[in-house]
């Protein structure tokens, strides 16, 4: 296969590859075991560089639509089909290609880190398998451009994901955070499945970019677009459907935990894919917006308000997880009332939703390395307790260090990348609502003191002596930590940079609606 052939099937190795990796890791397990940690790596390795390939290739070409079963090049809509896709397709814009960097950054870093933190657990090649099916449901999510497949990939996702949370079973305590898990993530699948039935009976299509071209505003599609909203907020944890995320968040693998944060970010992307891609192009209603914000507000507000009480480090930042997906929910809201009017949207709302999608690639980076720490704290430690920690910096001065980046960065510190995406929420909201604005500077106050608790807790005061013992953890561990600091410190330093070649092309992706209607329809509107 030439080089030309590759990179013109990028799309279908996005898949393929993590798939592939996933059915050969139980064989190497097996047949070749002192080899399947090397494999492993190098799976996830080719997994994040297709997709960030694929990415740059969208960056430097425009929107790609791949169609399954075609020869490359192949259009989406045949010229006998009547000006619809009769094929699965992959529709890969900005913000499709934006949220693959994140993924795939991500997925690579917490691999080089689980296959040293597990091998003192069962390190068993299933767990593997289901940690690149997981990357496999993200990569899908974010760039198929039909419903139903959507949905696959969400329940590839949400089941890998609920496998690994139990997987270690610690006295009951997995499985029951694994089933809380699984439970509400299948109750948000199936009224994102109900909501794809009501578009199917109404349009006798599955692909987004045909509905988003023959939507109409009926009472049909406004119910379906209430269940979409709750089933996709659900996948993503935000309040009032995030009961089920610190029991999971807490109890699984802190690695695991590092990518579920991705995962659940796959949930805000179908989020606004069907905000703004779908319903855009007739439905500009400030009310939805509100309805975004409000979701916002209360996600930083309670899951701040929530974590600060606890005592358990791994509940305390599954807690502080649904704070900051709020950030990403008020910046896209902010976009989304205001859209309707093109001087607001002009003077602010693109601003609001840079800052929205700025935050959401931040909090996979710096939220990733504060699970990565605390998971560092409890492999050589075994303990969760904040109360029975304390002075560990003087042993474990990488993990602290790398700690206080990220918590640094989560309360929107310069010069961490935290802080460059809250800015840009804080100035457009303001510009939006003032009081909005400050609520989201108040729950940044509450969660700079909560790290600071958290820190002086752990790495602070003097050496315990049931800890005499302990050392820093292996260098792979920290190669994995390190990989997600450097990009919380760079994304700070250069956030124009980020901004332009990153996100305002995925803001202009859902910005301009008719765009990713006519990469897939083309001639055929």
């Amino acid at each position: 296969m030439n080089a030309d052939v590759l990179f013109a099937n990028l799309p279908a190795l996005l898949i393929a590859v993590p798939l592939f990796g996933a059915f050969l890791t139980p064989v190497f397990g097996r047949f070749l075991p002192k080899v399947r940690d090397a494999w492993v790596i190098f799976a996830s390795f080719v997994s994040s560089a297709v997709a960030l390939l694929l990415a740059a290739k969208v960056y430097a070409q425009g929107a790609i639509v791949y169609v399954f079963g075609a020869a490359p090049g192949t259009g989406a809509v045949p010229v006998d089909s009547g000006g619809i896709p009769i094929r699965i397709l992959f529709n890969i814009d900005g913000f499709g290609a934006f949220m693959l960097v994140s993924a795939a950054i991500v997925s690579f870093a917490v691999i080089l880190y689980l296959t040293v933190s597990q091998s003192r657990r069962s390190s068993r090649s299933e767990f593997y398998a289901l940690y690149l099916l997981l990357v496999a449901g993200v990569f899908g999510m974010v760039s198929t451009g039909d419903m139903f497949n959507f949905f696959v990939f969400l329940e590839i996702n949400s089941l890998a994901a609920s496998a690994l949370i139990a997987y270690h079973r610690n006295g009951g305590l997995a499985a029951e955070g694994a089933l809380k898990y699984l439970i509400v993530n299948t109750v948000g699948s199936l009224m994102i499945l109900f909501a794809i039935g009501l578009l199917y009976a109404q349009y006798n299509s599955l692909n987004m970019a045909v509905i988003a071209n023959q939507l109409s505003l009926t009472t049909l599609n406004l119910l379906a677009l209430v269940l979409f909203i709750a089933g996709l907020a659900t996948k993503a944890g935000a309040v009032p459907f995030h009961f089920a995320t610190p029991d999971a968040y807490s109890v699984a693998p802190s690695g695991v935990t590092a990518l579920m944060i991705v995962a659940s970010q796959a949930g805000l992307y179908g989020m606004f894919r069907i905000l703004f891609s779908v319903y855009g192009g007739v439905f500009t209603s400030a009310t939805v917006g509100w309805i975004v914000i409000v979701l916002g507000v209360l996600s930083m507000f309670i899951g701040v308000t929530m974590a600060i009480p606890q005592k358990d480090i791994k509940r305390l930042l599954s807690y502080h997880a649904v704070s900051q997906t709020g950030y990403m929910l008020l910046g896209v809201g902010v976009a989304l009332a205001v859209l309707g009017d093109v001087t607001l949207t002009n003077a602010f709302g693109q601003m609001a939703m840079e800052g929205g999608l700025f935050h959401i690639i931040n909090h996979a980076m710096y939220k990733g390395l504060l699970f990565l720490a605390v998971g560092a704290v409890i492999y050589r430690t075994g303990v969760w307790n904040l109360n029975e920690m304390g002075g560990l910096g003087h042993k474990m001065k990488w993990t602290m260090i790398f700690f206080l980046i990220g918590a640094l960065a989560i309360a929107g510190i310069p010069p961490f990348n935290g802080f460059a995406s809250k800015l840009m929420i804080y100035e457009s909201t303001f510009a939006f609502n003032p009081a909005v604005a400050i609520i989201a500077m108040v729950v940044s106050v509450l969660t700079l003191a909560s790290f600071m608790k958290v820190f002086h807790s752990v790495f602070m005061g003097p050496e315990l002596p049931e800890y005499a013992g302990v050392r820093e953890v292996p260098k792979r561990m920290l190669a994995g930590m390190a990989i997600l600091a450097v990009f919380v410190v760079a994304f700070g330093l250069v956030p124009d940079l980020v901004v332009d070649t990153l996100i305002t092309p995925a803001a202009d992706a859902l910005l301009h609606q008719g765009q990713y209607v006519l990469s897939v329809l083309g001639g055929g509107l």
